[in-house]
C-alpha cells in the first residue's frame, strides 16, 4: 500500500493576524534576509498576494521579485509590505 502526502504550505496555517505576526517575530528575532523574505511571501500568500501587493502600492512582477533569492530588497519596500499587513516594526531590548 503506498501512502501518500499532501504538499506542507506554510500559508495554509497562518490563518490570523495573531499567527502572523508570531511566526514574523520569531523569523526577525534569527535576523536572516532569506528567511524573512521568505516568510513576507508566506504571510502575503496567506492574505491573499494580489491583496497585499495592491495595498502595498507594488505592481506583481515586482512584488514576486523581492523574493528571488539573492534580492536585496530596501527598506522602504519592505515597510510597504508591513504596511499591507496593517503591522509595522518596533524594536525593544
Amino acid at each position: 500500500m503506498k501512502e501518500e502526502f499532501t504538499k506542507f504550505n506554510l500559508e495554509d496555517y497562518l490563518t490570523t493576524d495573531e499567527l502572523r505576526k508570531e511566526y514574523l517575530n520569531q523569523v526577525l528575532a534569527d535576523g536572516d534576509l532569506e528567511e524573512l523574505k521568505r516568510a513576507l511571501l508566506y504571510i502575503s500568500k496567506s492574505y491573499g498576494v494580489e491583496k497585499i501587493a495592491k495595498k502595498a502600492n507594488l505592481n506583481r512582477e515586482s512584488f514576486y521579485k523581492i523574493f528571488k533569492p539573492n534580492s536585496k530588497p530596501r527598506f522602504e519596500t519592505i515597510s510597504k509590505i508591513l504596511r499591507a499587513f496593517d503591522m509595522n516594526l518596533s524594536v525593544s531590548a
